[in-house]
């Protein structure tokens, strides 16, 4: 067997993305260089093949995705697991703990102008935003950032590759303002001065 095809088996087994380290460790001949070289050879294998796939790296790890431009196709089946669908309030506080970070729920809601204590136990909850620190003010307040599993999510190397904040905003504008079952409160109060 060749390193390339026992990277990509590991990856294919994987639902998790893996390290180059992790790999090496599929077989006594991997070490992390022969690893990098075998994920290059896959990602231009894929590429000039036009497959459906193709192996990304999020943040240290290597996974092997569907291209973005066959999700379409996918969504048919019931079986096919989705991320979870984020409101319009998930979206905008995400948004806000991504580009300022660490930042704690007074200035969360500062930003939004409704409280958002549920909005953000619910993003705690799918593991996309963690608890990473206390801030220096009056009660110690919790500082939110993100997690490797937002990056993940949003098919993201590194905080370094979100869209710029303008951008952004743009795409925000075009998110449907209905609520849903998987819409993170019911009804959010605005923010107490």
């Amino acid at each position: 067997m060749s390193p390339e095809q026992i990277v990509e088996a590991a990856l294919f087994a994987s639902q998790t993305p893996l390290t180059a380290r992790e790999l090496a460790r599929a077989d006594d001949a991997l070490d992390v260089r022969r690893v990098r070289e075998a994920l290059a050879a896959l990602r231009e294998h894929y590429d000039t093949d036009g497959r459906a796939f193709q192996v990304y790296q999020l943040g240290d790890g290597f996974q092997i995705l569907t291209r973005p431009e066959f999700v379409p196709y996918l969504e048919r089946f019931d079986s096919v697991p989705r991320p979870p669908t984020l409101s319009r309030a998930a979206l905008e506080t995400l948004a806000i703990i991504a580009y300022r970070q660490p930042i704690g729920r007074i200035e969360v809601e500062e930003i939004r102008g409704v409280a958002s204590t549920s909005v953000l136990r619910t993003l705690q909850d799918w593991e996309l935003i963690e608890v990473v620190g206390r801030g220096e003010g009056l009660g110690r307040p919790l500082l939110y950032g993100t997690t490797p599993r937002f990056l993940d999510h949003f098919a993201l190397q590194s905080l370094d590759d979100l869209p710029a904040p303008e951008d952004l905003s743009v795409a925000l504008a075009r998110v449907e303002p209905e609520a849903s079952a998987d819409d993170v409160a019911p009804r959010e109060e605005p923010a107490a001065d």
